[in-house]
């Protein structure tokens, strides 16, 4: 693999109504319902809508047979108005359901961890090889015969592998891994194979996105073993609503992508569902534009691990490197110092002169050739000021250094320097392989110094700035090398917009947290409350409790699972009923919606997680 030139991944061609997926076509986007799939004019008129925004797919769940039946409805009002989008059928635990949606729908969405196995029960059970071989018959006889309708009805499915929905039995076999994940998937894809049924898709997702990444890098390299290029379904699910869910869908999704990985994507939001569409568009069209750019000469350092990466090995300058947390750099180099106190940075880069007020612990960064020893400030050298660095005796020194500037004789000369932090800047198309082709030649040279990545934009909208932001750090952020972080936007954005955006990402990708996690799912038929209003309130009661990881999800098909990694869930349980959660634990069943905010924060004082708002 070529970790440093854009250029797709080679797929098959996967035929969904009027419009195919994979091979040269365009990266599709989509979305799904989240009105119920009874209800013939509400679809409609939703999936009008996220069709004139753009979606070229529109998923609807299809929770039981009667829901199925219905697509038919739903597909023949739509057609009666000229409007063709494929529509694809999201079916769990009950595969006659996914029988009947294939007569009607244009694809189904089926997932291994609840197709033939039954519901995950969180219970370590243990399975002879005869027993497992048993099981995997059990899935062949069933999965065989809605092959088979598929085939007679031109109907594609996706293999919707969930993170939070693995089966028991791979649990038992693999654990929570993704090597498990993996297998989940393969199992099925080896009966399409041996069945010649190849009008298949594959989506792995997670809320995690450093699963999400490393489980979707596995599973490629697994199919081209077994020669398989079935195309990839791309998502980060749970990834919650606004800026949060913006950031962590970028930086997941944004990081495959910018591998060449993905023939469609789906950008989960808590929000009506036309709204996840301009998102994706976005992540599609930016990542897309590295299309044919300059060559970049980049050498794989032969120790990086590509399919299992850990953070790159470096010496600590002051907290920067080694086993600190990555540190977010900014600018104030207009003298104003607004701020928001949740996400100062570590360190202001200040230019040539310092404000007339210095925030409280904070670094200021002043050019090397101004800078004069002022208490609680450091120097920064551009690259060819090599001479100025060696000299300096501050304790930390900044070098800015492009990656075609990193000569062999400068990189010996570095490594005589212990007291410098790089700052990778790239002006190239494809930034990001200039960012990965200096911290590989980094390490080729056994310079363990840590580096800082500088990105630089020009964006008005903030969605765009983190949109563009989390998909250029993505791939640095889960290949380990990433000590920090320095985003510079030229355009009318304020400084606490920038600052966020910087600490989202961090966190996004599992390095750094600064404010409460959320993982909430996007909403679908299914959901039994009402999802915006509910995240809202959960999120006024408790956006204070920096560190902490609560999962907001509509229904039981994810709930428990994709929550694992959450410190505690609200799960619809019913009709106006809500079941609390603590890791995997259920605590509480059934409690009147109207009464389920409050008996959350009294689950949290109880497990000694809760403080005051200040």
């Amino acid at each position: 693999m070529d970790y440093f030139n854009y250029s797709r991944r080679k797929s098959s061609v996967v035929n969904i109504g009027g419009t195919p997926l994979g091979g040269d076509n365009p990266i599709r986007v989509q979305s799904m319902t989240n009105t119920s799939t009874q209800d013939t004019e509400a679809c409609v008129a939703q999936i009008k809508r996220i069709v004139a925004a753009g979606g070229e797919y529109v998923r609807l769940t299809t929770q039981g047979v009667k829901e199925a039946e219905n697509l038919m409805n739903i597909n023949i009002a739509l057609r009666e108005t000229g409007c063709m989008v494929p529509l694809v059928a999201d079916v769990h635990f009950n595969p006659k359901v996914a029988d009947v949606a294939a007569h009607y729908a244009e694809k189904v969405r089926i997932n291994p961890g609840n197709y033939v196995d039954s519901a995950r029960t969180f219970k370590q059970l243990e399975y002879t090889d005869e027993e497992y071989a048993h099981e995997l018959q059990k899935i062949r006889e069933r999965f065989v015969p809605f092959l088979n309708i598929c085939k007679e009805n031109y109907t594609a499915i996706r293999i919707g592998v969930n993170h939070g929905s693995l089966s028991d039995r791979i649990m038992s076999r693999y654990g929570d891994t993704p090597e498990g994940i993996v297998e989940s998937c393969m199992e099925f894809l080896r009966i399409c194979v041996e069945e010649n049924f190849n009008a298949v898709v594959i989506s792995i997702k997670a809320s995690n996105t450093v699963v999400m990444v490393r489980t979707v890098r596995l599973l490629v390299a697994t199919m081209e073993k077994e020669g398989m290029e079935f195309p990839l379904h791309l998502g980060v699910t749970e990834a919650g609503d606004a800026e949060d869910g913006r950031i962590k869908s970028a930086l997941g999704i944004g990081a495959l992508l910018s591998d060449g990985l993905g023939d469609t994507i789906r950008v989960s939001l808590s929000e009506e569902p036309e709204f996840e569409i301009p998102v994706a568009r976005k992540l599609v069209d930016y990542v897309g534009s590295r299309a044919d750019h300059l060559y970049i000469p980049g050498v794989a350092a032969d120790e990086f691990d590509y399919l299992s990466p850990s953070r790159r090995k470096t010496f600590a300058v002051r907290n920067i490197g080694g086993d600190n947390l990555p540190v977010v750099i900014a600018d104030r180099m207009d003298g104003n110092q607004e701020y928001n106190p949740q996400f100062t940075p570590d360190y202001i880069y200040a230019a040539r002169e310092l404000p007339q007020t210095c925030l409280k612990g904070v670094g200021y960064i002043l050019d090397g050739d101004v800078w004069s020893g002022e208490e609680n400030t450091y120097p920064a050298f551009n690259f060819n000021s090599i001479d100025g660095l060696k000299a300096s005796k501050a304790e930390l020194n900044f070098l800015f250094l492009p990656y075609m500037a990193l000569t062999d004789q400068l990189a010996l000369e570095l490594k005589a320097i212990k007291n410098v932090v790089i700052i990778s800047q790239s002006n190239h198309q494809n930034r990001l392989g200039e960012h990965r082709a200096l911290v590989h030649q980094l390490i080729s040279a056994g310079c363990e110094h840590p580096v800082v990545f500088f990105q630089q934009y020009m964006e008005n909208e903030a969605e765009n700035l983190q949109v563009k932001s989390a998909a250029d750090m993505g791939a640095l952020v889960f290949d380990g090398f990433c000590d920090g972080i320095f985003l510079f936007n030229q355009g009318s954005l304020s400084h606490a917009v920038i600052d966020a955006t910087a600490f989202g990402i961090l966190q996004a990708g599992r390095i750094r947290t600064s404010k409460t996690e959320y993982i909430s799912c996007p909403g679908c038929g299914r959901t039994l409350f009402d999802l915006q209003s509910t995240i809202a309130r959960v999120k006024a009661a408790t956006s204070h409790l920096t560190g902490l990881k609560i999962g907001i999800m509509g229904c039981i098909v994810n709930g428990p699972g994709e929550m694992a990694d959450a410190d505690y869930g609200y799960v619809g349980a019913g009709r106006g009923k809500i079941s609390l959660y603590k890791k995997k634990e259920c605590i509480e069943k059934n409690i009147p919606e109207e009464q389920a905010v409050e008996k959350l924060i009294e689950l949290i004082k109880a497990n000694g997680d809760y403080i005051e708002k200040a």
